[in-house]
């Protein structure tokens, strides 16, 4: 149904599309869990490509302006710019002219494979309410769009006052988030984009964020149409659905996000890891296995919840923040967040001079550091790993705020390595000097093991506690305590941690 506007008075002309059977009465609507019960129906209208971007806030991915691509949309979701890329040539050239390479297209040999680029599929979005809240913000009341029923079938959306077109600007919140098709308007950015082309569009009207990533769910994983991995870069908000925790497990993001985290510690030539995991759990090599870092990091940044002693979730795997909502970090930033770090615990052990540092470097020519890297040292066991990720884990987890984490965006592309090695250059000054802190505080506590020579008794009995069921949780704890007694940022954070701990029972 093609719109019907008039400039005195901007409106769309749609029809109501009921959707609601008895059996869905007894589903569980909980709006703390942001799964109100929506309406029982949603609208189909038509509306030009351009202008549906302006109302959803669609602009190009960048960073070089300041502008964060959080803010852009209500909820998170990751931008592929060479997919939209792609769409933009399709539309305008249509399949299989728009997959040819930049030098054949120049070529001009194949313009009998131009053909038109239909998008007949629909735009999936959500019209906010007056009172729906994203980031502590609102849609301005005058940017608001209102839903007029002139009667049983056909609708009237009523656009904000002061819509101009393609350029409007909102006073705050934009008045639309995209549920799915954000690759299909970021295709229409440009000053040469067309905007008399029209896209089919089915809104619904204050669906609750949780809704939202249910729907992009099973309309793009249910048929199997993308990885479930990437799912949880492009809708981060997935990762921490009770319903597919309990149906799918841990596998559909924890352990396969674990493993993908892994490969990168262990691929990425900027990483003190590089080539240093024990990929194929062969015997003998002195390396941590991948197995073990794989739960290592289950347990830990990718974690949802402890328990209900304490919360604490993993950075990378549960709500986060004065918002609730998961940090939207796709895997390669990830993966650049955990090697700085890392970075950063290599360059400090390097420039301790420690008795158990020293202790280590039989040969001061070593290279690798063997405080680092070597065979009596924590860092390079099981234990040391886990207790390093899961304090380092909280650390940063209860200084989300403080840091700003998610006002950093990386930008990604096709070849990950480059990616990586670039945002390595560019980490926020906040967040590496919060890294730098922890480093230097962990690089003076004794990491040699047990077997260690030169070590005490006294010394070795202290060692001996993080062997056992109970050694993840005393070896984290030491570390902890350790922290505390540092200043800055750093010891105030673990400070904070003990705070949160459930208390201890006394020995009998």
């Amino acid at each position: 149904m093609s719109p019907s506007r008039k400039p005195e008075s901007p409106e769309v002309t749609g029809i109501k599309v009921k959707q609601w059977l008895r059996e869905w009465n007894t589903v569980s609507f909980d709006s703390k869990e942001r799964r109100r019960r929506p309406e029982p129906h949603f609208y189909v209208f038509s509306l030009s490509a351009a202008e549906l971007r302006a109302l959803s806030g669609i602009q190009r991915r960048s960073t070089t302006a300041g502008k964060l691509r959080s803010e852009d949309l209500g909820i998170q979701r990751r931008h592929d710019e060479k997919r939209s890329e792609e769409i933009s040539r399709f539309i305008r050239y249509g399949y299989p002219w728009s997959n040819l390479s930049k030098a054949r297209r120049a070529a001009g040999d194949f313009r009998e494979l131009r053909k038109p680029g239909w998008l007949p599929t629909a735009v999936v979005v959500n019209i906010l309410r007056p009172e729906d809240q994203r980031r502590e913000a609102k849609v301005d009341k005058q940017d608001l769009i209102r839903v007029v029923d002139d009667d049983d079938r056909v609708i009237r959306l009523q656009l904000p006052e002061n819509f101009s077109g393609a350029d409007w600007e909102p006073r705050s919140v934009h008045p639309i988030e995209v549920i799915d098709g954000q690759h299909r308007l970021w295709a229409f950015d440009g000053t040469d984009a067309p905007e008399d082309y029209e896209l089919p569009v089915v809104a619904f009207y204050g669906l609750d964020i949780s809704w939202q990533a249910y729907l992009f769910w099973t309309i793009n994983i249910k048929p199997k149409r993308i990885n479930p991995s990437l799912a949880f870069d492009l809708y981060p908000l997935l990762r921490t659905e009770d319903w597919l925790e309990k149906f799918e497990g841990p596998v559909v993001y924890r352990e396969t996000r674990s493993q993908e985290l892994t490969e990168i510690l262990w691929s990425h030539p900027d990483s003190p890891w590089y080539d240093r995991i024990n990929m194929l759990g062969e015997s003998g090599t002195g390396l941590v296995s991948q197995a073990a870092w794989i739960r290592s990091l289950l347990a830990t940044y990718v974690r949802s919840f402890e328990g209900p002693g304490v919360k604490i979730g993993g950075l990378f795997g549960a709500p986060v923040g004065a918002d609730r909502l998961v940090l939207p970090w796709s895997r390669q930033q990830q993966g650049v967040y955990l090697i700085a770090l890392w970075q950063k615990m290599r360059d400090a052990v390097a420039g301790c001079r420690a008795d158990w540092a020293q202790n280590l470097r039989t040969d001061r020519r070593t290279v690798p550091d063997l405080a680092f890297s070597g065979q009596q040292t924590l860092l390079n066991q099981d234990q040391g790993v886990r207790a390093f990720l899961h304090i380092t884990n909280d650390l940063a987890f209860v200084r989300y705020e403080e840091l700003k984490l998610r006002n950093w965006s990386v930008d990604t592309g096709d070849d990950d390595d480059a990616a990586i090695s670039d945002a390595l250059e560019h980490v926020p000054a906040a967040i590496r000097e919060f890294l730098e802190q922890i480093a230097a505080s962990l690089a003076l506590f004794d990491w040699r093991t047990v077997s260690a020579e030169g070590l005490t008794e006294e010394e070795k009995l202290r060692k001996l506690v993080f062997r056992g069921s109970g050694g993840y949780s005393e070896f984290r704890r030491q570390l902890l305590k350790h922290i505390s007694n540092s200043a800055g940022q750093a010891g105030r954070a673990a400070k904070l941690v003990l705070g949160m701990e459930p208390k201890r029972k006394p020995q009998t």
